[in-house]
């Protein structure tokens, strides 16, 4: 059993408040971490799947009723999704009994996707996201390898030979076109979809150009746009935000866009030993975005996660801002042996100098110059605890 980074953050959250939402993608570890927790939990508990009609008939012949009846255990929900109207009749029942730990939903969608959880449990509440397995998290030795060439789902990673990781992958991206997008309220093909995402994959880390997207696709550029909203909510991509300051300079304005897993990605491109991925030309683009979701992985509520650019070259791969400032800045470098160039260093200045991690595959950590720190994949939680980034 891997023990995950969340779970104790799970009991404290739900020692405080009527119901917490746990997200993130299909076959993360949601349920296994639930059920890891069940016996901690500060009260007794039932758990149903609303995937399995058997479970859901349960709970939906007479709802108010069902959950009344166990106000004083908590209820694990899982696949929430399934019942989104389900949320108006909880924030009765929490506002008649406020009592923490009441509800504990599991769901695969963002709360933006959940019709009407923001509104029903607006201060009642907490949501909080499980990501893929992180580097940190894998028992000892862990060769961040084998964890970049697979991701972080655990049966992908652990999956005992290249057949069974990628017949899995194979089954996991056609649950998700096939079933779980319509299920949410995407109405497109699944093969324009997985074309949509194999593009996206090959141009990991790459300024998003809507425009030659939905060229490239024979689409509209709000059709492209609104495909996109949908796989960000689903957690399968992300969208990096460029950060803006006021320098007096031209900034990009174009988000980038990574497939969240490296895995995945992967995947999509046909990679599935270390050879063919260093070798191929979306090698760099993909370590770039598995380093980033090493980090904005554990980023505390406070904290956001930009990229810099400026078009006159300055640049920076990564910036985490908090309380209006740049508290660390990180160039990711698939050498061993990276130098920084004229544009990191007047990003840098652009900045005001705040501290720079050059972040690496298994370099050994020092200490370049003042504020500027080599350091490796393994390392680099040590370098965000010290720069008080983690959650």
């Amino acid at each position: 059993m891997i023990r995950r980074i969340l779970e104790d953050y799970v009991l404290d959250q739900i020692s405080y408040f009527p119901a917490v939402v746990l997200v993130g993608p299909r076959q993360v570890g949601k349920t296994t971490l639930v059920k890891t927790l069940q016996q901690r939990l500060p009260r007794p508990s039932i758990y149903l799947d609303l995937e399995l009609p058997s479970q859901r008939d349960r709970l939906t012949t007479d709802t108010e009723l069902y959950l009344s009846n166990r106000a004083d255990q908590t209820i694990i929900l899982d696949e929430v999704q399934q019942l989104p109207d389900l949320f108006p009749l909880l924030r009765g029942l929490i506002d008649q009994r406020r009592e923490a730990g009441r509800f504990l939903l599991l769901g695969s969608a963002s709360p933006s996707l959940l019709r009407n959880t923001s509104e029903s449990l607006a201060g009642r509440v907490v949501y909080l996201e499980m990501h893929p397995l992180l580097l940190e998290e894998l028992p000892l030795p862990a060769s961040y390898r084998l964890h970049w060439l697979r991701g972080g789902f655990p049966n992908a990673y652990l999956a005992p030979n290249t057949k069974r990781l990628r017949d899995w992958f194979e089954s996991f991206v056609a649950t998700y076109l096939q079933r779980d997008l319509p299920q949410l309220g995407l109405s497109a093909s699944p093969d324009l979809v997985r074309r949509l995402l194999t593009m996206l994959a090959s141009q990991q880390g790459g300024l998003l150009n809507y425009a030659n997207i939905a060229r490239s696709l024979g689409l509209g550029q709000t059709t492209v746009q609104r495909y996109i909203d949908f796989l960000e909510q689903a957690f399968l991509i992300r969208r990096l935000e460029p950060y803006f300051v006021n320098v007096g300079k031209r900034l990009t304005k174009s988000p980038k866009a990574y497939v969240r897993d490296s895995g995945m990605v992967h995947h999509l491109l046909r990679l599935y030993d270390e050879e063919a991925l260093i070798g191929h030309p979306a090698a760099g683009g993909s370590w770039e975005g598995y380093v980033i979701q090493q980090v904005v992985a554990v980023l505390g509520t406070g904290s956001q996660a930009f990229f810099y650019r400026t078009q006159q070259g300055s640049e920076l791969d990564l910036v985490i801002e908090q309380g209006g400032r740049i508290v660390v800045a990180l160039e990711i470098k698939l050498s061993n042996q990276p130098t920084l160039s004229k544009g990191n260093t007047v990003a840098l200045q652009d900045l005001d100098n705040p501290p720079l991690l050059l972040v690496t595959p298994s370099a050994s950590d020092d200490e370049l110059r003042p504020g500027v720190y080599l350091c490796s994949v393994a390392t680099l939680p040590t370098y965000l605890e010290r720069f008080a980034v983690y959650e």
